[in-house]
Order: structure tokens, then C-alpha cells, then sequence
């Protein structure tokens, strides 16, 4: 049996991504977390076979801290769980050491595959992710949407989040959201480095 251990703060898709890989003959889950610190507590009573990790977490950011963790923990195979299908994301994930990205909407087979094929110390990527790096290969261009643009103008143009709540009709729960987004895309740790990269990737002017 190989053991999981999942890290995703919302509850539902811990609670179903459990039952389903519990009902399965290759693997059992015998950790969660909802956020990161949690996490490293639990890490350091024991190590699973496999580390199911999110990105956009309460704490942090899940690609920076499988970076870190992997330094502490050479051996633990990650396996990015996420519902982000961009390509400087998917790249980042791979260089700071996991051995697998899977989408949350992927068939419930492709993730039992990964799970079996990353404890044997494959790399593994769903099918989505797969074609979209074959596909990228030597882009390095981050794609926002047209909503994520506006946001990012009105962050660097010293809005607060509720005044861009405001002007976008949405309230400030949504505009955090858009908020972390951006942090992730840009790999960026505050609004500071956040707004520079931005002018340096021409994505504002």
C-alpha cells in the first residue's frame, strides 16, 4: 500500500480525493492538512510515500514550499494537486522538485496512475499538462486573463482590495482571490515584487 498524505484547504475535495483513493487497492491516505504549517508539523512525525500538495494555500504557496521541503526531505515524492493549467506554473512546480502535476479535474485513472508511477520515482503528468509543455516548450510568456490584467493595473495604481472590490462590482473576498492568483502566476512573494515584475514583463505600463 502506498501511503498519501493530502494538503488542500478545501475540505470537500480532501474529503472525496480520500474516499476514492481509500476504496482503491494501491494506496491509503493517512494524513491531511488544510494549510502548510500544519503540514510541516505533521511531515516531521512521519513521511508519507507520496505528498499530494495544492498551490494556493491559506499560508503560502505551494510550489515554494515544495522547494523548501524537498531540501529538509530529498527523499518525499510530491505530487502537485492544482487547478492551475499554466505553463510557467506547471514548469515552476517540476524545477523546485516534484515529480508530478495533476489537475483537480482530471479522470479519477490518471490520478491513481500518478500516484503509483511517482512512488516508483516516475515523473508523471495528466494528460492536459503533458501536451501543454510539449506544446510551450520554449515559452516562457505568462498568460493572464482579462480580469486578472485589471486587477494587477488597478493593484499596481495603489488600490486597496476592497477599492477594487468597488470598482469591479465583486466583493473583497473575490478580489484576495485574484490577489494570491497573481502572486503564484509571477512568482512573486509581496505586491512590491509583484508590481515589478509586472513592468518588467511589460504585462503593465
Amino acid at each position: 500500500m502506498i501511503n498519501v498524505h493530502i494538503v488542500d484547504d478545501h475540505r470537500m475535495v480532501v474529503e472525496s480525493l480520500s474516499k476514492l483513493i481509500n476504496e482503491t487497492a494501491i494506496a491509503r491516505v493517512t494524513g491531511v492538512y488544510y494549510d502548510l504549517s500544519t503540514c510541516r508539523k505533521g511531515l516531521a512525525k512521519g513521511l508519507p510515500d507520496i505528498l499530494l500538495l495544492d498551490i494556493g494555500l491559506p499560508d503560502g504557496d505551494g510550489i515554494d514550499f515544495c522547494a523548501d521541503i524537498k531540501k529538509q526531505y530529498p527523499d518525499l515524492k510530491v505530487i502537485m494537486l492544482t487547478s492551475y493549467k499554466e505553463f510557467s506554473i506547471a514548469k515552476r512546480a517540476l524545477r523546485s522538485g516534484a515529480l508530478g502535476y495533476i489537475l483537480k479535474n482530471a479522470e479519477s485513472e490518471e490520478m491513481f496512475l500518478g500516484i503509483e508511477m511517482v512512488s516508483n520515482g516516475e515523473l508523471f503528468l495528466c494528460d492536459e499538462i503533458d501536451i501543454l509543455l510539449r506544446e510551450k516548450a520554449n515559452d516562457d510568456v505568462i498568460w493572464l486573463s482579462d480580469r486578472e490584467s485589471e486587477i494587477l493595473k488597478y493593484v499596481a495604481d495603489g488600490y486597496t482590495t476592497k477599492e477594487i472590490a468597488d470598482l469591479i462590482f465583486r466583493d473583497a473576498e473575490t478580489v484576495k482571490f485574484f490577489r494570491k492568483n497573481l502572486l503564484i502566476k509571477l512568482n512573486a512573494r509581496n505586491v512590491a515584487e509583484l508590481i515589478k515584475k509586472a513592468y518588467e514583463m511589460k504585462l503593465i505600463w
